[in-house]
């Protein structure tokens, strides 16, 4: 009689035996189950993600949540303000209705609304010409390493000087003229803004950068096509720095100088001249009106958009 062929009675026995086919099928539908519940777990995320994206606030209400925080401050400074007044603490500080009555009165002879228009009017045009120069040139030395540890001293120095210091210069220089004006706010701006964009450039990944070079971006291409656009937010802070020196700057020169084109700067002059510390107080809050218009306008929407459009956001 043939013996048992016991090489092929493991393959049989798991051939035939049905408790191997209900573990094998158990462990299937367990990873099975595994699964469905990730793709479960994973699919209710990415609903609980779009139900977010949809309750967003509307527009309206975020504008509100955003203006509602300023104009408590405002209220609670105008609060304290007038309280100072009433308890007779300071004998120069004039009341809230005192400094109001200042711009009513300069909006009724006429006066105000120019003002307002000239400085800003100087502004714009004077710091559009600071970026065109800025943001060339502070590009223009993070490509040339012995330009750029020449003049960065120098743009750091005169960003360090104050406004009132630049302004004799440029009224001798220039004569009591619109175009002293203009120097004293290119001064102030460019050097501000060329320096915070060699600033950015440097604080670049440098991994970036490589990879610009190894897909062939070098030179000029490797700064438009790389540099630029990873740099964008930080352009932005130096035009906003820029702005700030400018808006400073001018209000500095128009303090100091006698131009045609009376503007907030020549409103201040005349409080300080005529010792009336409610027009200056008006003046000042001029100056502050315009640059929390400026920068709640134009930089931080336009801030806003570019980080939004890299998947970011800010509140």
């Amino acid at each position: 009689m043939p013996a048992p062929e016991t090489g092929s009675a493991p393959a049989a026995a798991s051939m035939t035996d049905p408790a191997a086919d209900t573990t094998t099928d158990a462990s299937t539908d367990t990873s099975t189950d595994t699964s469905t519940d990730d793709a479960r777990s994973m699919a209710s995320g990415l609903d609980a993600l779009e139900t977010h994206a949809e309750q967003k606030r509307s527009r309206p209400q975020r504008l509100l949540a955003k203006a509602t925080p300023p104009l408590l401050a405002a209220a609670l400074v105008l609060a304290l303000w007038q309280a100072v007044c009433l308890l007779n603490w300071s004998e120069v500080l004039p009341t809230p209705a005192a400094v109001f009555g200042e711009l009513g009165d300069a909006w009724s002879d006429g006066t105000l609304l120019p003002a307002i228009w000239h400085s800003t009017l100087r502004c714009v045009f004077g710091f559009g010409m600071a970026a065109a120069i800025g943001l060339p040139l502070g590009l223009l030395l993070t490509r040339m390493a012995p330009l750029r540890t020449v003049l960065r001293p120098t743009l750091t120095a005169v960003q360090s000087l104050p406004a009132a210091a630049l302004v004799p210069v440029a009224i001798i220089a220039l004569g009591n003229s619109e175009g002293a004006v203009y120097a004293v706010v290119l001064l102030g701006a460019v050097p501000s803004i060329a320096v915070t964009v060699i600033a950015t450039v440097e604080q670049l990944p440098p991994l970036l950068l490589r990879a610009g070079r190894s897909m062939g971006a070098t030179g000029l291409r490797g700064t438009a096509l790389v540099v630029v656009p990873a740099a964008l937010p930080g352009f932005v802070s130096a035009l906003r720095q820029g702005w700030t020196f400018g808006w400073r700057a001018l209000m500095t020169a128009e303090l100091i100088t006698a131009t045609p084109l009376p503007g907030i700067g020549q409103m201040l002059a005349e409080g300080k001249e005529s010792n009336s510390m409610s027009l200056v107080l008006a003046s000042v809050l001029l100056i502050l009106a315009v640059g929390v218009l400026v920068e709640s306008a134009l930089f931080q929407p336009l801030e806003r958009r570019l980080l939004t459009n890299r998947g970011l956001d800010i509140p």
